[in-house]
């Protein structure tokens, strides 16, 4: 189990890399007590049967760069394939700014190739490679060093078995001609503004009862200095205050330090000090906030006239849909989106791109009266009318 502590030893698998069509790529980090990621250890393997095909990568060596990692993230000629890559790119992009391009994720491939909903890694090893996982390092501490030889196992065999399986599934989406179904969703993934959070937007993933603009503009506040503190010192959301309290302190709208004290949800650390003072502060601007510049909440899908009896027969269609073409129902078309359709919209994603081809020309037809469905045996079918 080779693990490489110099940029030299990176630059040279590296470029090894580059003369093969594709490498796998994994990441270990912890991020329980902190807001970015801290990334502990980066796994490579490409298509060989060479004991050093796959590596370890030691980022927390000092003196290391991950430059030439990069630099073969931007290589286009080798497709560059994860799991589940999400954490893996964002952890890239605020380090170095880069995405690996070409991409491969296999989750999102196996949602394509019928392998259900947000599959997991272990269950691709255990159908496509026949062959089990130890997780029982899978929750380590990635920081500590030495890493046991039990790490470094499990390590290496997310990148080892994800080359059977990126072989197996990649072959499978050319079979069925579905290759740029995968393209069309990874392209969220790669995308810069899913992994930059700003913090005067923050407040849109509060989750609270009352819709009021001027209670809101409070929760705006609070939201926004509690991403920005979490952002600049790196620690949880969490550590800072929590929802709940954030709710709460909506609600009650302290004026003072001593008000602070009264709060059933804040934690002591909060209650003094810069939260204590940029809470207070961002309550008092949230309560003073002009008519004007008041927060303004989309209730339009409250309004939807949604047909009840249409929405249920989409739901029977997309499962029709679902067992036909062996993608993950999630992945086609969510349940809102199917009211949505129901009350007369169209402007929703299950209308566009690939998912239009297998779900969305269908369901247009179906709520204009031109396809019926019909129950054949176990299955549900499409009449044309």
């Amino acid at each position: 189990m080779k693990t490489l502590k110099s940029t030299k030893e990176l630059a040279d698998f590296c470029k090894a890399a580059a003369d093969h069509p594709y490498v796998t790529v994994d990441t270990e980090f912890l991020r329980e007590r902190t807001y970015y990621s801290k990334l502990c250890l980066v796994q490579l393997a490409i298509p060989s049967e060479d004991e050093d095909s796959a590596v370890l990568v030691d980022p927390l060596v000092d003196g290391i760069s991950l430059e030439p990692l990069y630099e073969l993230f931007q290589n286009e000629e080798v497709v560059k394939v994860f799991h589940a890559a999400r954490q893996d790119l964002e952890i890239f992009w605020v380090d170095a700014g880069v995405f690996p391009k070409p991409l491969f994720d296999t989750q999102v491939a196996a949602m394509v190739c019928g392998f259900g909903e947000q599959v997991g890694y272990e269950t691709l090893v255990r159908k496509i490679c026949k062959q089990g996982l130890d997780k029982t390092s899978r929750f380590t501490d990635w920081s500590r060093r030495p890493l046991s030889d039990a790490q470094k196992t499990y390590a290496l065999a997310d990148v080892t078995h994800l080359r059977k399986i990126y072989e197996h599934l990649s072959a499978e989406l050319s079979k069925s001609n579905r290759s740029h179904w995968v393209a069309e969703e990874l392209q969220v993934l790669t995308a810069p503004e899913t992994y930059d959070i700003r913090p005067e937007e923050a407040w849109r993933r509060v989750k609270t009862r009352t819709h009021s603009a001027k209670f809101l503009a409070v929760v705006r506040e609070l939201a926004r200095f509690r991403e920005a503190y979490a952002q600049q010192n790196n620690v949880p959301r969490s550590r800072v205050f929590k929802d709940d309290a954030l709710t709460e302190l909506a609600s009650t709208k302290p004026r003072t330090h001593a008000d602070l004290g009264g709060s059933r949800l804040l934690l002591r650390e909060a209650r003094r000090g810069a939260i204590a003072d940029g809470i207070l502060e961002a309550v008092k601007k949230g309560v003073n906030c002009p008519q004007d510049e008041l927060p303004k909440v989309d209730n339009s899908r409250d309004k939807l006239k949604v047909n009840p009896a249409l929405a249920d027969l989409l739901r029977v269609l997309l499962k029709s849909k679902t067992e036909t073409s062996g993608v993950a129902a999630k992945l086609i078309a969510t349940s809102s989106e199917l009211d949505q359709i129901a009350a007369g919209e169209r402007d929703v994603p299950a209308m566009a791109g690939w998912r239009f081809e297998v779900f969305g020309e269908d369901a247009l037809k179906l709520c204009s009266g031109d396809i019926a469905l019909a129950a054949k045996g176990q299955s549900v079918e499409v009449v044309k009318l």
